[in-house]
């Protein structure tokens, strides 16, 4: 590195400093480098992901963030299988940072790894980019042992929004073992696009009788993105789930779907000693807009809770402007 001649003197000391037998130094040259105007320090940043020392490689790698180019991505995902902990996480996350779609090919192959913590932060970094050429690598994915991997492999079919992922991802929402995986795979549907939506509706409507709530909380959100009426008895019915974090989704997703079928369940849930609950229950009725929950809205409009209050004055809004 010493051997380049640089025009900025302070770029050449910087070089100089990255030679130190002194790895404090060495990091201390590369925040100094994170400094610097233009992209010239770039291979000095690259070059110093092969340090000997884990901090100096791990800074490197976070300063790297800012630098998105083809030989900065290749350097860093070489780094995902570094021996060392910190190393590797960091330049996972520079590598979530990505935003240039020509960098996934250079990821792809990554997704293959052996080891399952380059796999899944590969995924991860892929997943933004949006690459149709990840669809095949994350399909295939899917399948693997490892359910993060499982998990950002789904995340990757999330953001492709394609309809030949949608099979798979319904079979990951009704029977993958981990139930974060079949979470993110009823997630992912709600990308699907309006002639797809009835067909994955079948695995949303199983998801609310998942046995994990956080898995119903998420079937109950995504029926709502879709607004599917045909959800309505089933999203009625989640109003009485074990679990609030479910009755609120429930409660959300009605009023998308301005479920007049709805109202004595949402007026109900006015009721309810949760605050977060009565608010959306107040704010669905409100979408609705039906004459029929006048009186319960007009009572909300004084809840002990200001925000509850606030969320039923403006469905009495929209409840009288719809008259």
């Amino acid at each position: 590195m010493s051997e380049i001649d640089y025009d900025d003197p302070e770029l050449a000391a910087l070089a100089e400093r990255l030679q130190s037998p002194d790895a404090t130094v060495r990091r201390i040259a590369l925040l100094a480098l994170a400094d610097c105007d233009g992209s010239e320090q770039v291979p000095l940043l690259i070059a110093a992901l092969q340090d000997a020392d884990a901090g100096v490689r791990a800074e490197a790698a976070r300063t790297l963030e800012a630098f998105e180019t083809p030989a900065s991505v290749a350097g860093l995902a070489r780094l995902l299988t570094d021996p060392d902990e910190d190393v590797r996480a960091a330049a996972a996350q520079s590598l979530s940072q990505l935003k240039q779609a020509a960098s996934a090919a250079v990821l792809l192959s990554y997704i293959g790894a052996t080891s399952s913590f380059a796999r899944a932060a590969a995924l991860r970094a892929v997943r933004e980019l949006r690459a149709p050429e990840a669809l095949a690598p994350a399909l295939a994915a899917l399948e693997d042992d490892d359910p993060l991997v499982r998990r950002e492999a789904v995340a990757v079919l999330g953001y492709l929004k394609l309809a030949d992922a949608l099979p798979a991802l319904t079979r990951l929402a009704r029977a993958d073992k981990a139930a974060d995986v079949r979470r993110a795979a009823l997630g992912a549907l709600g990308g699907a696009s309006d002639a797809s939506a009835h067909a994955v509706l079948p695995a949303l409507l199983d998801g609310l009788a998942d046995a994990a709530w956080q898995v119903r909380e998420e079937a109950a959100a995504t029926l709502g993105k879709l607004r599917l009426p045909a959800a309505g008895a089933a999203l009625i019915a989640a109003l009485e789930d074990p679990y609030w974090q479910v009755r609120l989704r429930a409660a959300r997703s009605l009023g998308r779907l301005r479920s007049h079928a709805a109202v004595p369940a949402l007026v109900a849930a006015l009721a309810h000693t949760i605050s977060n609950l009565r608010k959306e229950a107040a704010l669905a009725l409100g979408e609705i807009a039906s004459p029929l929950a006048l009186p319960a809205l007009q009572e909300a409009a004084h809840d002990p809770d200001p925000e509850v209050r606030k969320s039923a004055r403006l469905a009495l809004q929209q409840v009288e402007q719809a008259a």
